[in-house]
């Protein structure tokens, strides 16, 4: 495979943001401990905020230009309270390994998006590779354990999250067309603030009598709203930007992998050779789909269109 230094960079920057991501579902356990999960879900933008709004004022940031108000409310829509609250409302019901099952459909979904919203077909290869990663993936969650505590209900939200997660990206990685992918998400949150600061004083008066706050659940709370909530969309948004949507997203089928690392080291969970043997495939897959990036494709910002550097 072979990619221009613009694409190598991409894809760098996507891994990046992955690693970032597969903190959130540890620092989300940590968080529960002494947080209620609506709370969390409520909580992540305004502790993203503490970092974004000094950035925008050292940077002088203008104000947001009012045509692109639009996708920054729907990416916001889909970013700061889709998937939080939704999974949120599933992890009520199910585990977050039955979670993961479902999710590993996102990748895949954040590809057909793409596609759709760009018009730009890819080979049906992508498709074989992406769909082989996502049966895998599926296989890795449930020898998790995520074939217990199935709910329709559940279901429906975590599809409906992942829906709202996916969206999410390809508005965020095309609004990398107008600014740099850092200002992207510091817009989301602060456009989230009016709701979330509320949200999260209201749901936290009523239910922080039921919760015996720990300082591990504190670092949590802290994590994911510093790193899944806000740094890991630095690196996420200049990947989908430098490397394309379509191809770029299928690099999320790691997630799971690194997750699962984080939890054994974190929470002590156990790591099985079929888990492994999965993961090896996963990773095969994901090669095998982001190495034909070049033959014509669906890069939602191509390296001719987007000049704008983080």
């Amino acid at each position: 495979m072979t990619f221009t230094p613009k694409q190598k960079s991409g894809l760098l920057f996507a891994l990046l943001g992955v690693f970032l991501f597969s903190l959130s579902l540890p620092f989300t356990k940590l968080a529960l401990r002494g947080f209620d999960p609506f709370f969390t879900a409520f909580a992540r933008p305004v502790i993203a905020a503490l970092l974004a709004i000094p950035l925008m004022v050292i940077a002088k940031v203008p104000p947001l230009p009012r045509h692109l108000w639009r996708a920054t409310a729907f990416t916001t829509l889909g970013g700061v309270f889709g998937w939080p609250i939704l999974m949120a409302l599933a992890l009520q019901r199910t585990t977050s390994a039955h979670v993961s099952v479902i999710a590993a459909i996102m990748p895949m979904v954040t590809a057909i998006f793409s596609v759709m919203k760009n018009r730009k077909p890819v080979g049906a290869s992508f498709w074989v590779a992406s769909g082989l990663g996502t049966i895998l993936l599926i296989a890795f969650s449930i020898g998790r354990g995520g074939a217990t505590k199935s709910d329709l209900i559940a279901d429906l939200l975590i599809f409906g999250a992942v829906v709202a997660s996916s969206y999410c990206y390809v508005e965020g990685a095309a609004l990398t067309k107008e600014m740099p992918g850092w200002q992207v998400i510091s817009w989301v949150v602060i456009f989230g603030l009016p709701i979330c600061i509320p949200g999260a004083l209201i749901v936290f008066l009523n239910t922080h009598s039921q919760h015996e706050i720990h300082s591990d659940a504190i670092f949590g709370l802290i994590g994911i709203g510093f790193s899944s909530m806000y740094l890991g969309f630095f690196a996420w948004y200049r990947g989908l930007r430098d490397f394309g949507v379509t191809h770029g997203s299928q690099v999320q089928q790691l997630q799971a992998i690194m997750t699962l690392g984080w939890s054994a080291l974190l929470l002590g969970e156990s790591v099985t050779l079929v888990m492994v043997a999965s993961a090896i495939g996963i990773v095969l897959c994901v090669l095998w789909a982001v190495s034909n990036v070049n033959g014509g494709v669906g890069n939602v910002v191509s390296s001719r269109t987007s000049s704008v550097e983080q």
